[in-house]
């Protein structure tokens, strides 16, 4: 109750402490999206085993938390310091998202960053699990509009004691969210088959190439670069 009353010393009441949550919790669920993200980890994971595929959830969490609770600690000083605008994010995250976009589209099999040249006969576990990094924790989970959600609040006029508290549950809410929705989409691959399974890696590349150019879209317009058209 003594941490409560200093807050109301200074203007923050229980009431607007827990709006303020809210607004943050619902904020960071709604962007990291943990259901909308079980077709993707499905198609993503299809060709794993059981133990990687719970080797690749922990990954994916654990580096997506990691990546958050540092622009959550010194996002706002990073960029003011490498004076990078949040649209730039946008921008990048839409085109690595493109990339992948294509190899499912197209049902390559292998998605790492070398030739088929340079692929190794055999992929060890870390290759096999790479998923976990590049596209699932980075720009899935830890993308563009989750940094620039923390961003947000963080430069917002709310002092940071009060906004990296709840910054920090919030993401551990929302990851714990998807992790469980990741474990379940066990059921839906059994059900589904590995033909399922293959139809919505395509279906999933395709609505995946349209969200990565919005996401080029709306950094151009951050950037001031284009205007945004209403609709």
């Amino acid at each position: 109750m003594p941490y409560l009353y200093q807050f109301s010393k200074i203007g923050y009441s229980l009431a607007s402490m827990v709006t303020l949550f809210i607004q943050i919790l619902f904020t960071i669920f709604v962007v990291v999206d943990p259901f909308g993200i079980v077709p993707m980890y499905i198609g993503l994971t299809a060709r794993l085993t059981a133990e990687e595929k719970k080797r690749t959830i922990k990954r994916a969490l654990v580096t997506a938390f990691l990546i958050l609770s540092l622009f959550i600690l010194a996002g706002k000083w990073v960029l003011l310091i490498l004076n990078v605008h949040p649209g730039s994010f946008f921008i990048a995250g839409g085109i690595m998202l493109f990339i992948v976009s294509l190899e499912m589209l197209f049902g390559q099999p292998n998605r790492s960053k070398v030739s088929s040249n340079e692929t190794p006969a055999e992929e060890d576990e870390d290759e096999r699990t790479s998923v976990a990094i590049f596209p699932l924790a980075i720009p899935m989970l830890a993308g563009p509009g989750a940094i620039t959600t923390i961003l947000l609040f963080t430069s917002s006029q709310q002092p940071l004691y009060i906004v990296m508290p709840m910054l920090f549950v919030a993401v551990a809410l929302t990851l714990i969210a998807t992790a469980l929705s990741m474990r379940a989409s066990e059921l839906i691959l059994k059900a589904l088959g590995r033909s399922g399974v293959s139809v919505i890696e395509r279906i999933m590349g395709l609505l995946l190439s349209g969200m990565s150019v919005q996401f080029v879209y709306d950094g151009l317009v951050k950037l001031g670069i284009i205007i945004k058209v209403v609709q």
